[in-house]
């Protein structure tokens, strides 16, 4: 026996719950009705003719900074210490560290020039 939700009348509820017995309705299928697991209660396909949707999808915020900005940043690339650089002479220069080599050898450094962006590096 196919059933209206409204004669039902034991749940307030909407298409998604059973308002005979409060549990969730599986999907509506392309063809046939929607029948209740728990209590067996067979609902009409006519029930969700109406039915509707809101919803909000709420994306990360893209930042104002992309790579042309990046790379012309006056912001140092790391920690600053005070080394010469070779081609402007500028007294500090911005460093980073990485394993390159193996194990037991040591860190490559890398050293960047805070005023004209020159970059060398040095094997530890």
């Amino acid at each position: 026996m196919l059933v209206k939700m409204a004669e039902m009348g034991l749940f307030t509820s909407s298409t998604a719950f059973c308002v005979r017995c409060g549990s969730i309705l599986p999907l509506l299928q392309k063809f046939g009705s929607v029948k209740c697991y728990s209590c067996k209660a067979v609902y009409e396909a006519g029930n969700y003719n109406n039915l509707k949707f809101q919803y909000t999808i709420n994306f990360n915020t893209v930042s104002a900074i992309n790579n042309k900005n990046i790379i012309n940043m006056d912001d140092p690339e790391g920690p600053v210490v005070e080394r010469k650089c070779p081609k402007c002479g500028n007294d500090r220069m911005s460093y980073a560290t990485l394993q390159l080599r193996s194990a037991d050898e040591g860190q490559t450094v890398f050293y960047t020039c805070i005023s004209c962006k020159y970059k060398e590096t040095e094997n530890s």
